[in-house]
């Protein structure tokens, strides 16, 4: 017999990095202690990154909370005097959420949303799926062509369409005139809104949706095609639940963009008569911030806004975390009872 002992699994203890202690005649193996990992190079990779982010991210933060609670006195009744901060807690949350601008603000943002986030999603999906249709020709001139408005800067691309939206200087609307169409586009500030958002990044989230439609396996479509189903049926029943990881990332993503509504409004309000200085809670701040001179009420409010956009990207993340994992116990059970089944 072999003077060394082995333990389940193959080698003996002191090969496999454990010790062996004698108990009452036996052997008994202690399990190996497991090595640490090395800090120094995740910590290398990481470094620019935490500098980054607690410099344009945390300290920014941190100095908006700081202002949030603090509010400007001047004396000297308005001639001369000196400026000292005061501590007013949460008084400046308390402004922000008693002004009904603000609250307006909020309400305008959530009409936009429920007008933009459908259309922009269904429209950039419809079209990714067109171009992953074995019909679509000229796909990467297509992919270009409806890429390239997001290539234009936000305030350009508003400026255009402010062109296009003024009367008298706008060739659509004049040809829509001497036609015996009158159309007031800016009457109406929310649809003028969206259809410029719309523009701008239904091809930029195209792109996101036409990658993931190309990640999906020809096999799963070949299988669906063999089973009969036709274009429509493959892209709702095959196409879309695999994608739909990519659909919730650009819906989140969407979801924060909009609540942070700034440059299209800005540069409506000059013809706009319906867009005012604080049409959305992100003109409140800077109308406090540079027009009012208001800088406690501007941080404050801004922290609000975070708080929202932080709140709702929880209740989407967990809703849509939720339905995947019902989704994932109903598959389980499904496929428990056809073993039992098959089994009987």
């Amino acid at each position: 017999m072999s003077g060394r002992t082995s333990v389940p699994g193959g080698g003996t203890p002191a090969a496999r990095g454990g010790s062996a202690v004698t108990r009452g005649g036996s052997v008994v193996a202690r399990p190996a202690r497991r090595r640490r990992a090395p800090l120094g190079a995740p910590a290398v990779l990481l470094a620019p990154f935490m500098v980054l982010f607690t410099a344009c991210t945390l300290i920014p933060i941190g100095y908006a909370v700081y202002l949030s609670l603090f509010s400007e006195r001047r004396s000297g009744l308005g001639f001369g005097g000196t400026t000292k901060q005061v501590f007013t807690g949460l008084g400046n949350y308390t402004r922000a959420l008693g002004d009904a601008a603000f609250r307006d603000g909020f309400w305008n943002t959530a009409q936009y949303c429920l007008l933009y986030i459908p259309l922009m999603l269904g429209l950039s999906l419809a079209v990714a799926l067109l171009l992953d249709s074995a019909l679509a020709r000229a796909k990467r001139f297509f992919q270009l062509a409806l890429f390239l408005p997001h290539a234009v800067p936000g305030i350009i691309a508003a400026l255009v369409w402010t062109y296009l939206y003024t009367p008298g200087i706008s060739p659509v609307i004049d040809v829509l005139s001497s036609a015996g169409t009158q159309v007031d586009v800016l009457g109406h500030p929310l649809p003028a809104v969206v259809n410029i958002a719309i523009w701008e990044w239904t091809g930029y989230n195209m792109v996101i949706f036409y990658a993931a439609l190309q990640a999906i396996p020809r096999e799963v479509l070949e299988a669906a095609v063999v089973d009969g189903a036709g274009p429509l049926r493959t892209a709702f029943s095959v196409k879309i639940p695999l994608i739909r990881a990519s659909v919730v990332m650009v819906g989140l993503f969407t979801v924060i963009g909009s609540l942070q509504l700034f440059t299209e409004p800005v540069i409506l309000h000059d013809v706009a008569p319906g867009v005012v200085s604080t049409w959305t809670p992100n003109m409140y701040a800077y109308s406090a911030a540079f027009e009012r001179n208001d800088y406690g009420l501007a941080a404050a409010s801004s922290v609000i806004l975070a708080l929202v956009a932080a709140a709702l990207s929880l209740v989407v993340t967990r809703f849509t975390r939720g339905r995947d994992e019902r989704r994932t116990e109903q598959r389980t059970a499904n496929r428990t009872e056809q073993r039992t089944e098959t089994a009987r």
